[in-house]
């Protein structure tokens, strides 16, 4: 059996279009079926730059898949894929979300979704069905909306910016209000980091226990070259998880700062 850090060469199976500029892209991996929710995967295509990519389908009828947006050369690539085509992986790396309490919020912006879906099963195998805010700029960049319907039904809430379909604003500002409403146990969060970031002070005006998932320019993976650094923290082995005690340590740079690809620090934009 291959290790985990090998690259395997994968034949995609299907994909599905999402939205205009987002495809989730299935496959069948040995070692990606038996990841835990919040884990992520290094993919190569030949001539390319490796990218971390969160796993949004763990052995679902014995596929895993991948959920991309095109938003660079290889994420461009990769959304133009189409069923035979062959893509190198490896992994699963990072930690996982800690599945906890019996009422949760989960709040998703945009691709932060697809991190979150495993989660979601994750809990309903439990027997817990989450409150889930699906956050997305309109109504068309809605992810996984009729499957979270099919899995969470009036537990599904909407969220989007323009008010297309649902709440009229960011998905932070609505977490903010269910957290005023309701008794939460526990909160998660996936999604642009100054959505997180303000999810997380909320959360934290709550007394409320939080899990993100930070992203940060992944290289090596396995916490060697630190371009990925975020106070003492590597993204890639330590997180991408951060719970509240993590993300207290890193309150100085979190939804303010991080490293570009050359290591030099810039503003969070988004």
């Amino acid at each position: 059996m291959p290790k985990k850090d090998e690259i395997r060469t994968l034949v995609i199976l299907d994909v599905k279009r999402e939205a205009v500029d987002i495809s989730t892209i299935f496959f069948k991996d040995k070692i990606v079926r038996n990841a835990k929710p919040g884990q992520y995967i290094m993919v190569w295509v030949p001539g390319e730059d490796e990218i971390p990519m969160s796993i949004s389908t763990i052995n679902h009828n014995g596929l895993s898949s991948i959920t991309v947006r095109r938003l660079g050369k290889t994420t461009e690539i990769l959304d133009s894929m189409q069923p035979g085509s062959k893509i190198g992986i490896r992994g699963p790396y990072g930690n996982s979300y800690s599945v906890e309490g019996e009422n949760p919020l989960i709040v998703a912006g945009g691709s932060g979704a697809a991190s979150l879906l495993p989660l979601v099963k994750a809990f309903i195998k439990k027997d817990v069905k989450p409150t889930f805010i699906l956050g997305g700029r309109s109504s068309d960049q809605l992810l996984f909306e009729d499957e979270l319907i099919d899995l969470l039904r009036e537990k599904l809430v909407i969220s989007t910016d323009d008010g297309s379909m649902g709440y009229n604003g960011y998905a932070s500002g609505y977490a903010a209000l269910l957290m005023a409403e309701n008794e939460y146990d526990h909160v998660y969060t996936c999604g642009p980091e100054l959505m997180m970031a303000k999810i997380f002070y909320e959360a934290e005006k709550h007394e409320l226990p939080i899990q993100a998932s930070l992203e940060r320019y992944i290289k090596c993976a396995v916490g060697l070259c630190g371009n990925c650094a975020i106070g003492k923290y590597r993204v890639c082995k330590d997180g991408p998880i951060f719970d509240e005690a993590m993300l207290n340590n890193v309150r100085n740079e979190f939804g303010i700062s991080k490293m570009d690809a050359s290591g030099i620090k810039v503003r969070v934009n988004h």
